[in-house]
């Protein structure tokens, strides 16, 4: 995948993944609390909420990919790494908190696969001479 069409996926993804953060957000501070337990609601606002920073992250990411193209493979690592860990630590969360499923023991691994994606970030700005 070059580059540009990682560009265009990353900001696609950032879009989709602020406008989940933000549904489901207004839904466990709004409609939530009549409906589902404490939990089930501390869940939901806790995924919302590192949903909302790592789709944000990925702006810069792409903005990164234009001006750093000579980091382009760490930038991409970085970029996937943010939309894994929103799959599997928010979403892991969200399944929780509507579905009687325990996997609390996926969602450290979405946390780890965000600082993946930090670590990486920072190694493409690190690299980068320009920088």
């Amino acid at each position: 995948m070059t580059p540009k069409q990682t560009e265009r996926i990353f900001f696609i993804a950032g879009a989709l993944l602020a406008g989940l953060a933000v549904a489901i957000g207004s839904y466990s501070a709004h409609g939530a609390t009549k409906m589902l337990s404490e939990n089930a609601v501390r869940y939901l606002a806790k995924g919302a909420r590192y949903e909302m920073y790592h789709a944000l992250a990925l702006f810069p990411v792409v903005w990164a990919l234009t001006y750093w193209p000579g980091q382009a493979k760490m930038l991409q690592a970085a970029g996937w790494f943010f939309i894994a860990g929103s799959v599997l630590f928010a979403g892991s969360l969200y399944l929780m908190a509507f579905t009687s499923l325990h996997l609390g023991y996926i969602t450290p691994a979405g946390g780890v696969t965000y600082m993946l994606g930090w670590i990486a970030l920072a190694a493409a700005a690190w690299k980068n001479k320009t920088a």
